[in-house]
C-alpha cells in the first residue's frame, strides 16, 4: 500500500449498507426481510451485468426499480410498499465506521472519491442525506461513460481526473467482483469482507483483505 495519491470507495455495500430499505421496513416485510433485501441486491447486480453485455443500458435507478419488481413478485411483498422502498434506497444508511474513518483519511489529505454504478444524482443525494458530501473531492459515476462496472472505461475515470498512475489508486470494495474488477485494471485493490465471504477466483488476489474501513488506517498511516 505505498505511494497512494488517491483512495477511492465503491458506494453499495462499501459505504452504504444496501440492505438497511428493506430493514427499516422488517415490521411489514416480516422474517423474511433479509432474503428479499439479499435477492433484491442479487438482481440488481445481474441487470447490470446483463444490460452491459446486451448494449440496453438503463441507468441505475431504473435498474433498481426494475430489480425491485422481481423481488416483491418472488418474495410476495404488497406492491403499495414500493414506493417506500424506493424512497428508502435513496437514503441508505451508512456503515457506522464510515463517517469518522472518510475524517481521518480526509486530514491526511489524499484524493477521497466515489466510483459508483449509482447515477449522479443519487449519489449526491447519499451522501447528502448522511452529511458525508464534505469529504468527497470527487464522485464517479458509470454514466458517464454509459456502461457498468467492472468495464475498464469506469476505473479509467479517476486516473484521467487525478492524472496519476493505476497502482496509486487504493480502491475499497465489498464486492469481491468489483475487487477484481479494480484490480485486474491495475489498481491496488482492498477487499472491505464484512460478512466473512470468500473471494471469487477471477485472476485477481486483493492486495489487502480488512474487516471494515478503520481497518484501513493502519495500513495507510503505515506508509
Amino acid at each position: 500500500m505505498k505511494n497512494i495519491k488517491a483512495i477511492i470507495f465503491d458506494a453499495y455495500g462499501t459505504l452504504f449498507d444496501v440492505n438497511s430499505a428493506a430493514e427499516k421496513c422488517k415490521d411489514k416485510i416480516g422474517d423474511k426481510w433479509e432474503g428479499f433485501a439479499n435477492y433484491w441486491r442479487t438482481t440488481q447486480l445481474e441487470y447490470t451485468w446483463l444490460r452491459s453485455l446486451m448494449n440496453r443500458h438503463k441507468d441505475f435507478w431504473q435498474v433498481t426499480e426494475d430489480s425491485l419488481d422481481k423481488s416483491m413478485k418472488a418474495f410476495e411483498i404488497d406492491t403499495s410498499m414500493k414506493n417506500e422502498l424506493l424512497d428508502l434506497y435513496k437514503v441508505l444508511s451508512p456503515f457506522k465506521e464510515v463517517p469518522e474513518v472518510l475524517k481521518t483519511l480526509k486530514e491526511k489529505n489524499y484524493k477521497l472519491g466515489i466510483l459508483s454504478n449509482g447515477t449522479p444524482s443519487l449519489l449526491n443525494e447519499l451522501v447528502k442525506s448522511n452529511n458525508l458530501d464534505n469529504l468527497f473531492d470527487d464522485i464517479f459515476s458509470i454514466e458517464e461513460v454509459g456502461i457498468y462496472k467492472p468495464d475498464s472505461k469506469v476505473y479509467e475515470m479517476p486516473i484521467k481526473k487525478y492524472k496519476i498512475q493505476n497502482e496509486e489508486v487504493a480502491f475499497l470494495s465489498a464486492n469481491t467482483w468489483d475487487v477484481s474488477g479494480g484490480g485486474n485494471y491495475g489498481y491496488s485493490s482492498i477487499w472491505v469482507n464484512r460478512n466473512n465471504n470468500i473471494f471469487d477466483n477471477l485472476d485477481y488476489k486483493p492486495k489487502l483483505e480488512i474487516k471494515n474501513l478503520k481497518d484501513l488506517l493502519p495500513n495507510i498511516n503505515s506508509n
